[in-house]
């Protein structure tokens, strides 16, 4: 089979891991301290914090505007795509918010801009959006509805974005992920960046910064001179959402090859976009100048989704559907809501190989399977 996903490891991962093992010290320490170093250089921004899972990350950053948010006339509601993993709107429920979905533009998979401006309301605290494969979402568009929010209900909503699928994507040149809101990265075992597992926030602000970076180890600040000692005050609670020494190691030897790996990732994606554009019952999605998608997926829209897998089964190809929608879930039945964008697609939506471990030959007997009809 050509593989949908797979483990993509540095040849030095082993001797860093090796080295820790080795020291004794396995938990939160210098190689934590490292690697935080190394993605604060690659993002081009110090506020950066890593932690055990994207999703801990997302539980984290909800919980600060939790926090933040109550008193009287609580903003309590937040509005997310159901086209996602689970993981980016479970902590929306945990942290005791009210959950809004907002529709899916059938174009790009991400969440429909035009939905967002029409679901804001007062009680509006957050908004999650995915960059659904990579692809950014229309980050000055979602600026002018914030703005037109604020103006109208006197407060502005915070964007919560979930960078899972997008390290190595770019909006009009700069890095998704730092526009001036919470972000949130994974470093989830067939991620463009492995840790095992693990995760990443980059904060908007050094009070978000240094608060998250207490709250991810049960509140203890250890930003001072003094190693940890379980006699330091805590001053508010938090998690056990601090990354590892093994995790980081990892993740110092896997910059190393991230870089290419999402070359290899766009150029595949160029050679699909060049070649699919015109098969009858396929349909490619949105493609905009100053949107690079670093194509962690390479979505397509098929007629006949089960014919389409068959076949690519059939001929050794991993195809999938890769997320299922969240609003069906039987435990968010309470919040369901129409949704006409994401029904026209749900039922279509599937990803092709798109990785670095395709050759063009690889890519060539991908689109000529597709081609030759399902």
């Amino acid at each position: 089979m050509i593989p949908l996903f797979k483990v993509s490891t540095s040849p030095r991962a082993a001797d860093l891991v090796a080295e820790v093992l080795e020291s004794g010290y396995l938990g939160e320490g210098p190689k934590v301290e490292a690697f935080e170093a190394e993605l604060a250089k690659h993002f081009g921004t110090p506020r950066v914090a890593t932690v055990n899972s994207a999703t801990s990350g997302i539980h984290l950053v909800l919980h600060m505007l939790r926090e933040e948010a109550r008193g009287p006339g609580d903003r309590n509601e937040v509005l997310s795509t159901p086209l996602t993993f689970p993981s980016s709107n479970w902590p929306v429920l945990l942290n005791g918010f009210r959950l809004k979905w907002v529709d899916v533009d059938p174009a790009t998979l991400n969440v429909d801009l035009d939905d967002v401006a029409r679901k804001i309301t007062e009680r509006t605290r957050a908004i999650v959006v995915v960059h659904w494969g990579g692809y950014p979402i229309d980050m000055a568009r979602l600026d002018a509805i914030l703005d037109e929010a604020e103006a109208l209900h006197g407060h502005r909503p915070v964007v919560l974005e979930d960078c899972a699928h997008a390290m190595g994507s770019t909006y009009h040149g700069e890095i998704v992920g730092t526009h001036g809101n919470p972000s949130v990265f994974s470093f989830q075992a067939v991620k463009h960046l492995n840790t095992a597992d693990g995760g990443m926030l980059i904060l908007p602000d050094d009070e978000m910064w240094r608060r998250a970076r207490r709250l991810r180890w049960l509140g203890f600040d250890r930003d001072g001179t003094e190693r940890f000692r379980s006699e330091l005050n805590i001053e508010e609670y938090g998690f056990k959402f601090h990354m590892n020494d093994v995790a980081a190691a990892m993740g110092l030897a896997n910059l190393d090859i991230v870089d290419g790996n999402i070359r290899r990732h766009k150029h595949n994606a160029a050679r699909y976009d060049q070649a699919l554009g015109d098969v009858a019952g396929l349909q490619l999605t949105e493609r905009r100048e100053g949107f690079e998608s670093s194509f962690w997926l390479y979505s397509i829209l098929v007629d006949d989704r089960p014919g389409f897998m068959r076949r690519m089964n059939e001929a050794g190809i991993h195809v999938s559907q890769v997320q299922r929608r969240n609003d069906l879930h039987t435990c968010v039945t309470d919040v369901r809501s129409q949704l006409p964008g994401l029904d026209s697609v749900a039922d279509r939506m599937v990803a092709i190989p798109v990785g670095w471990w395709l050759k063009d030959e690889d890519v060539d007997y991908v689109v000529e399977t597709i081609r030759g009809g399902w």
